[in-house]
């Protein structure tokens, strides 16, 4: 395993509440409005209680000038990190193919 296997998963919410809103001092409800979107999605994300969408990875790309791929990478890395720790034994009990 490599050292970053070890680290807890990061919600992308956690990111975009302290890494964007929180320094802005802005609410979810004004990054909502700002995006065209229901203020819930947006409190639902930073609440950690939802992910993020290619809709909305798209939007927070255009408001904050980043790329969709960072806002959609965040959410794939937390999800792959979150599925390996609950599927451990699963994946485990897969035997690889053999080399050629």
């Amino acid at each position: 395993m490599k050292p970053a296997d070890h680290l807890p998963p990061i919600h992308p919410g956690e990111i975009l509440r302290e890494l964007y809103l929180e320094p802005l001092e802005m609410t979810p409800y004004a990054l909502a409005k700002q995006l065209h979107i229901p203020r819930t999605r947006i409190e639902r994300i930073v609440a950690e209680r939802s992910g993020i969408t290619t809709d909305t990875a798209l939007r927070l790309a255009k408001f904050f000038r980043t790329s969709p791929e960072f806002w959609m990478n965040l959410q794939s890395t937390y999800e792959l990190k979150v599925d390996s720790k609950r599927l451990a034994d699963e994946l485990a009990a897969i035997r690889e193919i053999e080399a050629a």
